[in-house]
C-alpha cells in the first residue's frame, strides 16, 4: 500500500473528542486534523510524537487532513488509521503474501452474514474449498512486550467472535486476523485485563475451530506492507 503523495509530518499537540487532533507543522502552523481511530489509542497519541498525515482533495470535508501514522519518541511506527487494515490485508491476500489464505479465486468485502446481522471484512471463495470468513482487527497497543487486542472494551468485537464461532461450527472456515500495526510488537495476546469477556469469547472461538493468524506490517511515510508472521500467545 503506497501513500501517494507521501505523508506529511507534524508534531502532535493533543488528541480530543476522539475524532480530532491538533498538530504543529514544521512551518509553525497549527492544524486540526481528523482521527479515524475510535479506540483508546493508548501509547499512540502522546503529545510531542510525530504525526504523519494525508490530505484529501474532497472539498466537502470539514477537516481535509487525516492522521495516518504515529512515529513515537521511542522510534516506533504505528498506523492509527484503522480503516487501512482491511485494505492492507486485502492487498496481501491478492499478492499471496499470507500463506494461510492463498489459493482462493475470489475476494469479497463487507458481506452481510450471521445471526447478529454482521458484515464480514473479507470473504474468500474457491470451487475447490469451503468459504473462508475473515475478520480483521488492528493491534496497536504495546504493553510489556506484548501487542494486545482490544485496547478498550469492544461489544462489537465480542459479537464478531460469536459470529465466527457459528461459522466454524457450520463447517466453513473462520479466521480472526490480527493486523499488527505497531513496529514494536513481536507477539500478540488477548487483552484480558482490558476486556475480560472478549478474551473468554476468543478462547471459546478457538475451541470452536476459529483460526487466529497474526501478521505485522512494515510502515514508513511512503507506504505499508504486510511483512512478518507473529505468534499468538495465551496469557493467564
Amino acid at each position: 500500500m503506497e501513500f501517494s503523495p507521501p505523508l506529511k509530518p507534524a508534531t502532535l499537540i493533543r488528541r480530543y473528542k476522539r475524532f480530532l487532533a491538533d498538530i504543529l507543522t514544521p512551518e509553525g502552523e497549527t492544524l486540526t486534523i481528523h482521527c479515524a481511530n475510535t479506540g483508546a489509542m493508548t501509547g499512540c497519541a502522546t503529545p510531542g510524537d510525530t504525526v504523519w498525515y494525508s490530505t484529501s482533495d474532497n472539498l466537502k470535508r470539514k477537516y481535509p487532513n487525516s492522521w495516518e501514522l504515529t512515529q513515537t519518541q521511542a522510534g516506533h511506527w504505528i498506523c492509527v488509521n484503522t480503516h487501512r487494515a482491511n485494505d492492507l490485508v486485502y492487498q496481501a491476500i491478492e499478492k499471496n503474501a499470507i500463506s494461510e489464505l492463498s489459493g482462493y479465486e475470489q475476494i469479497h468485502r463487507e458481506i452481510g452474514y450471521g445471526q447478529e446481522k454482521s458484515r464480514i471484512d473479507l470473504l474468500l471463495q474457491s470451487k475447490q474449498s469451503v468459504d473462508c470468513y475473515i475478520e480483521v482487527k488492528s493491534v496497536t497497543l504495546l504493553q510489556e512486550n506484548y501487542g494486545y487486542f482490544p485496547d478498550t472494551v469492544t461489544i462489537r468485537g465480542q459479537k464478531h467472535l460469536r459470529e465466527l464461532s457459528l461459522i466454524a461450527q457450520q463447517g466453513q472456515r473462520a479466521v480472526l486476523l490480527f493486523a499488527v500495526l505497531h513496529s514494536g510488537v513481536s507477539q500478540v495476546a488477548a487483552a484480558k485485563h482490558i476486556d475480560h469477556d472478549y478474551a473468554v469469547l476468543l478462547e471459546q472461538a478457538c475451541q470452536s475451530g476459529v483460526e487466529v493468524i497474526c501478521y505485522k506490517a512494515s510502515m514508513t511515510e511512503n507506504g505499508m506492507v504486510i511483512s512478518d508472521k507473529l505468534p499468538f500467545v495465551s496469557i493467564g
